[in-house]
């Protein structure tokens, strides 16, 4: 996917039905399952796209390391966004209840996990916009079009069953990230 190193650009194949736009510092990236934003370094990396086909070309010294990784970082976070985009992203989480019966559900944004550790109130988390919650008897599936709000989701839903003043080697109950966020399999 890349040309010669010398060159200092990647070449990137976007999905069909993926657009890409820059505009005031911003990459705003479409597909048929949403619209993906995120800050770009357009003072040092330059984006051209033509048809399905993306360019980066870097606007640094080429020959510094970090210069290089900046480039394919951005390639492989293009690769990403039109995957996301184009197939979906998914995670999965397990739930695990060695002392107390736990209820997990998700009622509309939000992910309410009830009984944890024998508490009287219920735990919730906030699930970040565009991902989407299922419970599965003791799984947990998240899924989205973008790899970072998915993967934030399930950062927050660790957080939330994250366990103090117990000694996590005997109370190891929560619900543990077991498959991190990823591009679903092409259907």
């Amino acid at each position: 996917m890349s040309t010669d190193a010398s060159e200092s650009t990647e070449i990137v194949e976007l999905p069909k039905g993926v657009s890409l736009s820059i505009a005031d510092r911003r990459l705003t990236a479409k597909g048929p399952l949403g619209t993906v934003v995120r800050p770009f370094p357009s003072d040092a990396l330059a984006l051209t796209v033509a048809g399905s086909t993306a360019t980066l070309t870097l606007r640094l010294p080429a020959h510094r390391k970090r210069s290089q990784a900046l480039l394919r970082t951005w390639a492989a976070h293009l690769r990403v966004i039109g995957g996301g985009l184009t197939r979906g992203v998914e995670a999965r989480l397990k739930v695990v209840a060695a002392h107390f019966p736990m209820k997990v559900q998700v009622k509309g944004e939000e992910l309410v996990i009830e009984n944890f550790l024998g508490e009287k109130h219920p735990r919730s988390t906030q699930l970040v916009a565009g991902t989407k919650a299922e419970v599965d008897g003791d799984i947990v599936r998240l899924s989205g079009h973008d790899v970072e709000q998915v993967g934030q989701s399930a950062a927050n839903i660790e957080r939330a069953t994250r366990i103090r003043d117990y000694d996590p080697r005997v109370f190891q109950d929560g619900i543990y990230l077991i498959e991190r966020a990823h591009l679903k399999e092409a259907s």
